[in-house]
């Protein structure tokens, strides 16, 4: 049996309010564009979320528990979602209670953290497992870290924390001879397993998909249930992992993506030796192929498939490094509404608008991305990272 798993990352960060200046730093403590973030997750449900949802439940139904998914939703979408669309989180509740979906561990706020904090960054994966079970029943067992950023450390450091597999990028710099549809064995662990994306499989969805010079567009379902059924002899698995958004807001209804996945799960069940499994239920059951060793970091952004695509500019760096310098001071205030802003301003999204790398997969990212130039990005946060010191520096005084 050839397990077929995936996964749709869910993800929406705070926007900051672009003309936050200099001139407001001392004065004005509101740096939320909450115009902005109401409407584009307004926009989002109507074009995504909601009638996305509406299908996969219908198609579990359909399918009565044959078709399974998983979901890694972020913190900070889920509390935009209770602020500004309750209905998507009960359409995410209607989901959960059929018990055919998974949803993933992560940090909270969607941050670089592992890269800069080992204690926040455990401090956000357990803010978001009691999310989890506040809102969905769910506790992980399956753990994805902030757009698949992976090395040796974080498998480590996962399995200490009692998850019982990874998602990783299927990255040919890592896999070298090795195939994406194995289950691995982290270097360094005894029981975590990896699995990693069919990047090719997930990317003729997640970005070719409506691309009319695409040698093989229109990608027809029957022919995508084809490419997925040549893995049987090869593989045990096929992880195919995304941008939920994928459906209905990168690629527009008028595509045919709807359709598609609609009839996607009857073409690949079509083959009696292919199941739906969630991450979890295919890491329980499928042994370790190979151990997998990953001494640098790894992501599943750009044509690198690194970390360059948040941090190696001087912007960039100098605004992380700026940000977590502030731990332990922020920690020390006791004031939530600064933790909270801190960990907001960790939303590793703030990076990526600094980054002045031009490469193709980043139009999905621009395609949300509020600032006409990098540097603009950078004066906003650090206008807002600024104040906010200023803010510390008025606690640490009342303290004193």
């Amino acid at each position: 049996m050839i397990s077929v798993c995936f996964y749709f990352q869910v993800h929406q960060p705070m926007r900051l309010d672009k003309n936050y200046s200099f001139f407001q730093m001392g004065r004005s403590h509101h740096y939320r564009d909450e115009a902005a973030n109401r409407d584009i997750m307004r926009k989002v449900a109507d074009k995504c979320y909601l009638p996305a949802n509406r299908m996969m439940l219908d198609l579990i139904e359909l399918h009565k528990g044959k078709f399974r998914i998983s979901y890694a939703i972020t913190g900070v979408a889920m509390e935009q979602f209770q602020e500004f669309c309750p209905e998507v989180l009960d359409s995410f509740r209607a989901l959960a209670d059929t018990g055919c979906v998974e949803f993933i561990g992560e940090t909270h706020y969607h941050s670089l953290a592992f890269l800069f904090s080992r204690e926040e960054f455990r401090r956000q994966v357990k803010m978001h497992s009691r999310i989890l079970q506040e809102f969905f029943g769910a506790k992980p067992v399956t753990f994805r870290n902030t757009e698949l950023i992976y090395n040796n450390d974080l498998a480590l450091e996962i399995e200490k924390m009692g998850y019982k597999a990874i998602l990783a990028e299927g990255a040919d710099q890592v896999l070298g001879w090795r195939s994406p549809n194995f289950v691995y064995q982290p270097a360094g662990c005894s029981k975590l397993k990896a699995l990693l994306k069919n990047y090719r499989l997930s990317d003729d969805v997640a970005f070719r998909f409506s691309d009319r010079g695409w040698s093989e567009w229109p990608v027809t379902v029957e022919k995508y249930a084809d490419w997925v059924h040549k893995v049987a002899g090869s593989g045990e698995i096929i992880n195919l992992f995304m941008d939920y958004e994928t459906i209905g807001e990168h690629q527009w209804a008028d595509t045919g993506i709807f359709e598609f996945f609609r009839k996607l799960p009857e073409a690949v069940l079509s083959r009696g030796d292919f199941a739906f499994e969630t991450p979890g239920e295919a890491a329980a059951h499928l042994d370790p192929m190979a151990q997998l060793d990953v001494p640098y970091f790894t992501s599943w952004a750009d044509l690198e498939r690194d970390v360059t695509a948040w941090l190696g500019n001087p912007m960039q760096d100098q605004a992380a490094e700026l940000a977590y310098a502030l731990e332990d001071r922020v920690l020390d205030s006791g004031d939530e509404d600064i933790i909270a802003t801190w960990r907001e301003l960790l939303t590793s999204d703030h990076f990526y608008y600094m980054c002045t790398k031009w490469f193709s997969d980043g139009d999905v990212h621009k395609y949300f991305n509020p600032y006409e130039t990098p540097h603009q990005a950078f004066i906003t946060y650090m206008n807002v990272l600024n104040d906010l010191a200023l803010r510390l520096d008025g606690a640490d005084r009342r303290q004193g």
